[in-house]
């Protein structure tokens, strides 16, 4: 099934002199954004520190995020194997936690795993595990959530119909618990819209 839908695409700023009102350089709507299996909206980040532009499961990336492309070492990091969305067709390396699938059926990539650091981020548990992996950022504050934590117009919430059979949202909430340790400032979910370090401790309550 193949469905056209909005997708969001946020530059997210890396700057030494961070702060909650500075984060976002722009939001940039991309209406012609498709995507093979999900009819409802998708989000991608862009990180830039000036020297390096990180790319979040990226999809229909709009030129103004391109136009950095050639003054910064890009790289591409995917949540989950099954967001690889944009990746091949953009090119850049790709870091990935472990495959769902045969790595023949997959863009090349670096695996990552729970505990690794990668790009100034350290990488949690998800809702599947190995899978589906929860990355933190210092530097900005964010907790990115890939597919884990998601607002589908309910609010940021671990979503019971996603786990995989035998998992709990309580489950996914225990081995989430530990981020409300670090200074959260921002959620960036890749279904819904950023939110707050407010959402997150409702969600993981």
């Amino acid at each position: 099934m193949t469905d056209r839908q909005r997708g969001r695409f946020f530059v997210v700023l890396a700057a030494a002199a961070w702060s909650t009102a500075g984060l976002f350089q722009r939001e940039l709507s991309v209406d012609t954004a498709t995507h093979p299996e999900w009819e409802g909206p998708v989000s991608a980040y862009a990180i830039d520190d000036s020297e390096r532009l990180t790319l979040v499961d990226p999809i229909a990336v709009p030129d103004t995020v391109r136009a950095l492309f050639e003054s910064r070492e890009v790289v591409t990091v995917l949540t989950s194997t099954w967001h690889e969305r944009d990746a091949a067709l953009l090119g850049f390396p790709v870091w990935a936690p472990a495959p769902d699938r045969p790595e023949d059926q997959l863009v090349p990539a670096t695996r990552y795993a729970i505990g690794d650091s990668l790009f100034g981020m350290e990488a949690f548990p998800g809702r599947e595990g190995q899978l589906d992996l929860v990355l933190w950022n210092e530097r900005i504050r964010a907790v990115i959530a890939g597919d884990t934590l998601v607002d589908l117009g309910n609010g940021l919430e671990i979503r019971a119909t996603w786990l995989p059979e035998g998992v709990t949202v309580e489950d996914v909430a225990t081995a989430l618990r530990p981020l409300l340790d670090k200074p959260v400032e921002l959620v960036l979910p890749t279904h819904g819209d950023p939110t707050d370090r407010a959402a997150l401790e409702r969600a993981l309550a």
